[in-house]
Formats: C-alpha cells, sequence, structure tokens
C-alpha cells in the first residue's frame, strides 16, 4: 500500500512581530524608553519556548517563570516516567497522590469538557497513539480499532477526591490541548511577582503578554499565521492577555492521497472535519484559550460562533478550509487584515 508520510510540526503558529535579541538595545522599544531588554529561552512540554521581559527585574522575572514552566512539565509530561499523569496513566486504576496544580488542571479539564459538550477532552491519548500522532509512526486506524479505543474514553472516568485521583486501567490522560496555556498563565505571575510590568512570552506559538502595553506606550503586535502558507493573515493589537491558536496544518501525515490532521473529533475518533483551518482565541487566560482554540476547531463555524455568542468572555479568529476569515466584533477594529475580506462576527 502506498503511505506517503508528511508531517509539519509547526510550534510557531503567531509569531511576534518585535525584535527578541537577548540583553539587547531594542531600536523600537529600549532604544527610546531606555529600558533594559532581557530574554531567555527553555525547552519544555515539546517545543521551545520564549520570553522576552522589560526593566531592571526581567533577567530574575525571565528566571523565576523559567523554573515554574519546568515545574509544571514535570508534573505533566505524558512520557516522563517521574511524573503525575505517566503515573496515573500506568496506575493500573488504583488511586494515585496528586499535586494541587494536577488537582486544578483535571479539574478545570472536566470543566471545559462540560462547558464545550465533550468538544475537548482529555483522554484521547490512546486514540492518538494509534493514528501515530504521539510517536510520528502514522498509520491508519481500521474502525473495529477505533471503536474499541474509544470505549476507554471518557473525563467522567477521572475520579478525583482528597488530593488523589484514578483512572480506568485503558484510560489514559494527555494534558496536551490545555498545559502550555496553564505553564503560560503560571509564568505570566511568576514574572510579575518579581517585578516585571512589561513582557512577551511565546510558549512554542501560545502568545501571552504582561502589561496593557510595551515599554514605548504601544499596543503589542501579534501576526495570526496563515494556515494555508508561511505567511500571515494579519496583524492584531492587543493588550494583556493571551493569544493562541490551533490548527490541523500544525501536524498531519497524508496516505494514498488522503490528509489526516491530528486534532481528533472526540466523538469520532478521528481528525475533525469541521471546515475549519485554524482558531485564534483571544482571552485574559492562557489556560482558556488553550482549550477553546481545540475545541471550536472541532465544533466548527457555525458553532464555535454560537458557543462566543453564549460565552462571551473571548474573542477569536476562525479561518475556513475555504480561506473566509471571521473576526468577532470585540477585536474587529484591533484586526488588521494583510489580504482577503473579513467577516465581522456580531453577538
Amino acid at each position: 500500500m502506498k503511505n506517503k508520510i508528511v508531517s509539519a510540526v509547526i510550534t510557531a503558529v503567531l509569531f511576534i512581530l518585535t525584535s527578541c535579541a537577548a540583553d539587547a538595545p531594542d531600536d523600537s522599544i529600549a532604544g527610546v524608553t531606555g529600558e533594559k531588554k532581557s530574554s531567555g529561552s527553555v525547552f519544555a512540554m515539546d517545543t521551545y519556548m520564549t520570553i522576552t521581559a522589560y526593566g531592571k527585574n526581567g533577567e530574575k522575572g525571565i528566571e523565576a517563570a523559567q523554573k515554574e514552566i519546568t515545574r509544571l512539565e514535570k508534573l505533566w509530561s505524558v512520557t516522563d516516567e517521574n511524573s503525575e499523569i505517566y503515573a496515573i496513566d500506568h496506575s493500573g486504576g488504583t488511586d494515585v497522590e496528586i499535586s494541587t496544580e494536577t488537582e486544578e488542571i483535571l479539574s478545570f479539564a472536566t470543566d471545559m469538557h462540560r462547558r464545550t459538550k465533550g468538544a475537548l477532552d482529555i483522554t484521547l491519548y490512546p486514540v492518538l497513539r494509534a493514528w501515530g500522532f504521539t510517536t510520528g509512526e502514522y498509520r491508519v486506524p481500521d474502525e473495529d480499532e477505533i471503536s474499541a479505543l474509544l470505549e476507554c474514553k471518557g473525563v467522567d472516568m477521572i475520579k478525583v477526591d482528597s488530593g488523589k485521583v484514578s483512572v480506568p486501567e485503558n484510560t489514559e490522560i494527555d494534558l496536551g490541548a490545555i498545559a502550555k496555556g496553564c505553564a503560560g498563565d503560571a509564568a505570566a505571575e511568576a514574572l510579575k511577582d518579581q517585578g516585571v510590568t512589561s513582557a512577551l512570552l511565546d510558549l512554542g506559538g501560545n502568545i501571552q503578554t504582561v502589561g496593557d502595553t510595551k515599554p514605548d506606550g504601544t499596543k503589542w503586535k501579534v501576526g495570526i499565521r496563515d494556515p494555508f502558507g508561511e505567511g500571515s493573515i494579519g496583524t492584531l493589537s492587543v493588550g494583556e492577555c493571551a493569544v493562541i491558536t490551533s490548527g490541523g496544518y500544525e501536524r498531519f501525515f497524508e496516505q494514498d492521497g488522503v490528509i489526516y490532521k491530528h486534532i481528533l473529533d472526540p466523538e469520532t475518533g478521528r481528525p475533525a472535519e469541521s471546515g475549519l483551518a485554524s482558531v485564534t482565541i483571544i482571552g485574559n487566560e492562557g489556560r482558556t484559550c488553550d482549550a477553546l482554540s481545540t475545541s471550536l476547531y472541532v465544533m466548527g463555524l457555525d458553532d464555535a460562533c454560537g458557543y462566543w455568542r453564549e460565552n462571551g468572555d473571548f474573542d477569536m479568529i476562525l479561518v475556513s478550509d475555504e480561506g473566509g476569515i471571521y473576526v468577532t466584533e470585540g477585536i474587529s477594529d484591533s484586526f488588521a487584515p494583510s489580504a482577503g475580506n473579513v467577516t465581522v462576527v456580531k453577538r
């Protein structure tokens, strides 16, 4: 059987339109304001992350943020044998003691599963593994295999009680859809705790900003990646927030002329065919933006817009498979498209 594999692991789904040179004067910011600019990077959660901070406390803040990201990765890694998530997945159905952080993220995931009516499901790891999206050994599992694996999924199977958690023997948890968002929130707080009032975090494409403006008083400018190419579909001006994108182009393979993308529909166990190419969520919490970027991608255009109208504590930019761009009215004046027509989604 012909089996053509194409993998596109694109971690930088967004990119910042400013310089990020470590400790160097920046003509557009530091050179004008006199603010010291510090940068640091860390490899965690299977991606490269960079943090840029301004001001005298920048280096100290970056160090604290890096430590926080590394600490959370050690708790939530699905492959590290010393992590709490690994212990849960290999517990054979017995109770596992967990930290407050893990209990909180599991509670959040359960709540988002309910709010999105199942579009976010952190128990799909065995199905993802069957497709090869966790290992790079891509294959198309047959319907019987998928059906059997789906019998083991379900957030309602996660039982948390008094600092302990258990799941059935064949149920496995993967926090990949929300871990970076949660880590971004924690890293941003670590920066603030060290007195940093202006910073930019790029956690493998998950963007979070500290401070409503850059040191020069202007808004942060974030380029939104074109899901069909290497450029951007436009630039978004933002204050302190998270800007997080999910898209099928991030990881996929092709077999017998069919492209299979890594975002799975929890109902079918197959790549979501929602009609959307990418979903960008803008909001106050990285964890919520991370969760919604995946779940609204699964929902598709109409249901995503309906969810936004009912829960409007965030904004979004949707790109359809046909190239249409849909922007919610809360950010329509802040988004400058590179080209093409933009439809403003209203309440």
